[in-house]
């Protein structure tokens, strides 16, 4: 049975691809359609894209293909897969969706993919929205579709992510570790939402979004900041190819369970996911990978939903008996 969705959220903002990837994806863009060309020309920018980009992935097969890298997004509800990738394995067109991006809404194409895995997740059938490969940074991008019933670690000091099988414990909970935190959320849409987070005496909401490349705040978190220090504009990218100008700073004053943060960089835009989950007057932040960098080891679990932060080393603030992180 074939999954699908009228509309659906998909939160990314990304860093732009080497010029080695855009100079092959233009190739690809201008290559003539279904001809041994093109899909030579598309299987040599996903293998470009696998050599270029840093960001981390995960070995994703769908039918009996090689593994490609995909991203994880935990603000994504839905898995996606590139045009090249599309056209490299012969995906058959589904119909056309809604998908509300960090831009806004827009209707995009889907394709019908028979068997999706990755290791040791079971193998699904999935309708996943087409974008393009060089807007993503990646073959692919797994979504929350895919990750329900299971975990995501994130392993900083080894550069690494992984999805593990999770078990929901009724009766049973897992003590934090001595260097460990523990977030418990709440499930909008299968998006965990976390409401254990304040700036300053103010209560916030948080979306821990490992497919964000920065830290997004919205007009409501902004107007609590009286004494932000921001200023500096930045472009980044959404994965449907548009740009945002964002107003980017330095914040300190955010705690999440327990971890304050020292200069937190955040940038400012009302996007529409925080209207998607909810969000739109309450002040929120969609926790990028730039923040999440300040911790050894991040493990968001779908099943139990709760997410756990492993504190570096010397991150406890002894004379206010509480821990503490900068952002690199």
């Amino acid at each position: 049975m074939w999954r699908g969705a009228c509309t659906i959220a998909l939160v990314a903002l990304v860093a732009p691809p080497s010029l080695a990837a855009n100079e092959t994806l233009l190739a690809a863009q201008q290559a003539t359609p279904d001809t041994p060309e093109t899909l030579a020309v598309d299987q040599a920018t996903l293998l470009e894209l696998g050599q270029t980009q840093s960001r981390l992935t995960v070995p994703v097969t769908i039918g009996d293909s090689r593994p490609y890298g995909f991203i994880i997004d935990t603000g994504a509800e839905r898995t996606v897969v590139s045009r090249e990738l599309a056209h490299v394995l012969n995906l058959q067109r589904g119909p056309d969706v809604n998908l509300t991006a960090v831009t806004g809404t827009e209707l995009v194409r889907t394709v019908r993919v028979p068997e999706i895995a990755v290791t040791p997740l079971a193998a699904n059938a999935i309708l996943a929205p087409e974008l393009e490969a060089r807007h993503m940074g990646a073959p692919g991008i797994l979504g929350i579709d895919m990750l329900q019933d299971h975990k995501v670690s994130i392993d900083f000091s080894k550069n690494i992510m992984e999805v593990r099988p999770s078990k929901h414990r009724v009766r049973s909970y897992v003590p934090a570790a001595p260097n460990e935190i523990v977030v418990r959320a709440r499930d909008v849409f299968g998006q965990l939402i976390v409401t254990e987070a304040r700036y300053g005496n103010r209560r916030i909401k948080v979306i821990v979004d490992t497919g964000a490349a920065v830290t997004v705040g919205n007009s409501a978190f902004a107007r609590l900041m009286h004494a932000g220090k921001r200023g500096n504009i930045i472009p980044v990218e959404s994965v449907t190819g548009n740009t945002l100008y964002l107003d980017y700073g330095m914040v300190s004053g955010v705690s999440i369970g327990g971890v304050g943060f020292n200069d937190l960089p955040v940038a400012i835009a009302d996007i529409a996911p925080f209207r998607k989950f909810g969000m739109g007057s309450t002040p929120a932040l969609l926790l990028g990978m730039d923040a999440m960098r300040a911790f050894r080891n991040v493990t968001i679990d779908f099943a139990n939903r709760e997410i756990r932060f492993t504190m570096p080393d010397g991150s406890m603030t002894p004379e206010m008996g509480r821990w503490s992180v900068a952002p690199s």
